[in-house]
């Protein structure tokens, strides 16, 4: 196995290629900004400079990765075009790239709530509805997927265990971003992950238990 994590610089994206690095996995981390990359990621990991709204950039960049995580999202700002492009045309081209290459596990962060049009998360340029259309695109590309649904995002990790649950049955909720990057690396490292909308928060009632447990047990 070999991984291609796009969004690596991000908050949620450097703690999936420090995971993967921990696990022994080969990453190869799509940057925009190569300086940046070296200066926040692991040297383990080997930098390629790309652009997700440059499909000539991916598929030079992408060489013989086989698995696939994404983790980008458009950054708060004043862009209304900006959750479109990066959270739905960009992941489209990811998409395409993965069908085109015939990629075995194509991993994507997303958001809980995606579901819910009259969220308030939307009154941000309809960043929930772009991340839906995304989720919507790559679940029918015939790839084979795990979506991950994560609820409020956490810099600061906790010793609170995962809650795990089906699509649309968590609304509210945090997470550590190093968990959301343990759950994404475990989606493919699990068989039962494959071609699941997996929603996930951690609360300390939540009961301890296996990675193979919390994936089969989402429907």
């Amino acid at each position: 196995m070999k991984a291609f994590v796009v969004g690596a610089t991000g908050g949620t994206g450097q703690w999936i290629v420090r995971e993967l690095v921990e696990q022994g996995i080969p990453v190869v981390a799509l940057v925009r900004n190569l300086e940046k990359g070296q200066q926040l990621l692991p040297a383990a990991a080997h930098l390629v400079v790309g652009d997700v709204l440059q499909p000539d950039t991916l598929a030079a960049a992408i060489a013989d990765c086989d698995v696939i995580l994404c983790a980008t999202g458009a950054a708060p700002g004043f862009d209304p075009t900006a959750p479109y492009r990066v959270d739905y045309e960009g992941t489209k081209n990811l998409v395409d790239l993965a069908q085109a290459k015939g990629i075995n596990h194509f991993v994507l962060v997303s958001s809980l709530c995606t579901s819910q049009l009259f969220h308030p998360l939307n009154l941000f340029w309809l960043i929930l509805v772009w991340k839906k259309q995304a989720e919507e695109y790559l679940r029918q590309s015939g790839v084979c997927y795990t979506i991950v649904r994560p609820g409020g995002l956490k810099n600061e990790d906790n010793t609170n265990p995962v809650l795990m649950a089906s699509a649309d049955s968590l609304f509210d909720g945090s997470i550590p971003r190093q968990k959301v990057a343990k759950v994404c690396v475990e989606a493919l490292l699990q068989p039962a992950a494959r071609n699941k909308i997996v929603e996930v928060i951690a609360k300390a009632e939540a009961p301890d238990s296996t990675w193979e447990r919390l994936f089969t047990g989402v429907l």
